[in-house]
C-alpha cells in the first residue's frame, strides 16, 4: 500500500520479502549487523491476524525480544532492532515507523561507534554470539514459542540475569581420548558434522562447529561413557592426529 500510495520514506532501508516474519531467524538479524547494517526493521502482521496457522508473528516478536537481550549484553544499543505490526493496509504506518526508526538509528551513528566499541571488538563479540544461536534456540525453544497476548509482559519475558546466565553457562562437549574406541556412532549421528575421527581413530569435536546439542553425549555407547558435558571449563585441546590412532590388541600382538 505505502508503494502504491507512492507515501515516501527514508531510502536508506533496504526491503527483503519473506513470506512470513516467523521466517526471520535470529541469525539474519545478528549477520545483519556483522555485516555492518546500523539497524533492523522488522514488519510483521498483526498479532491474532496470522495468514498461516503457526502464527509465526508471535514467533518473530519472541525472537525479538530475546534478540534485544543479547545485544543489550553484548553492549549493542537494542533500539537498533525494532518489530511493527501491521497489516497490508497500513502503508501510512509503515511509512511513518520506517522513518522515525531511521532517524533515530541516524542519530545513534554507526553500529559499535555509537555504543564507544571499535570495529574488530564489534565483529568479535558478534561473532560469538552468531556461533553460539543454535544452542540459544535450543535452550529457550520453549520460551520462543509462547504467544504474548498481553503487551504488558513484554518487557520483562527475557530478563538481563537470565540471558547473562544463559552465556555463563555455555556447555562445552569434550571426547575422552582414554575413553574413545572410535566406534563411530557420534561421528554419524552429530548433525553438523562437527566431530572429526575416522575407523581407528580417536574422535575430536570441533568447537567452532558444535552447535552444544548434546547428540554427542546422548548416543555415546554406556560402555564407553567417552563424551563430557562441561559447564563453565574450556574443554583441553584436541590431540594431533598422529597420536589418535587406536591400536586393538589383538593387531597389536599380531605386529609383533
Amino acid at each position: 500500500m505505502a508503494g502504491v500510495s507512492r507515501l515516501q520514506y527514508r531510502n536508506e532501508i533496504r526491503l527483503i520479502r519473506v513470506m512470513c516474519s516467523g521466517r526471520v531467524d535470529m541469525s539474519f538479524v545478528f549477520r545483519s549487523f556483522y555485516n555492518g547494517m546500523d539497524g533492523v526493521y522488522i514488519g510483521a502482521c498483526r498479532l491474532n491476524e496470522c495468514n498461516y496457522t503457526t502464527h509465526g508473528n508471535y514467533h518473530a516478536l519472541n525472537m525479538v525480544l530475546l534478540s534485544k537481550r543479547i545485544m543489550e549484553h553484548v553492549g549493542i544499543d537494542p533500539q537498533r532492532l525494532r518489530i511493527e505490526f501491521m497489516n497490508a493496509s497500513m502503508g501510512q504506518y509503515f511509512a511513518e515507523t520506517v522513518n522515525d526508526f531511521t532517524q533515530k538509528v541516524r542519530q545513534m551513528g554507526p553500529i559499535g561507534k555509537g555504543e564507544g566499541l571499535d570495529g574488530e571488538s564489534l565483529k568479535e563479540r558478534l561473532r560469538e554470539v552468531l556461533s553460539l544461536i543454535p544452542y540459544i534456540k535450543m535452550a529457550k525453544r520453549g520460551k520462543l514459542s509462547t504467544r504474548l497476548k498481553d503487551p504488558d509482559s513484554w518487557h520483562g519475558f527475557f530478563t538481563k540475569e537470565e540471558v547473562d546466565t544463559l552465556f555463563k553457562e555455555i556447555p562445552y562437549y569434550y571426547i575422552d581420548p582414554e575413553k574413545c574406541q572410535a566406534c563411530m556412532t557420534c561421528f554419524r549421528r552429530c548433525p553438523v558434522e562437527a566431530i572429526q575421527g575416522g575407523k581407528g581413530l580417536v574422535h575430536v569435536i570441533d568447537q567452532e562447529r558444535c552447535i552444544k546439542c548434546g547428540t554427542c553425549l546422548e548416543v555415546c555407547p554406556p560402555r564407553f561413557r567417552a563424551v563430557r558435558k562441561m559447564v563453565g571449563e574450556v574443554p583441553p585441546p584436541p590431540l594431533p592426529e598422529e597420536a589418535r590412532r587406536i591400536v586393538r590388541k589383538g593387531k597389536e600382538e599380531e605386529g609383533t
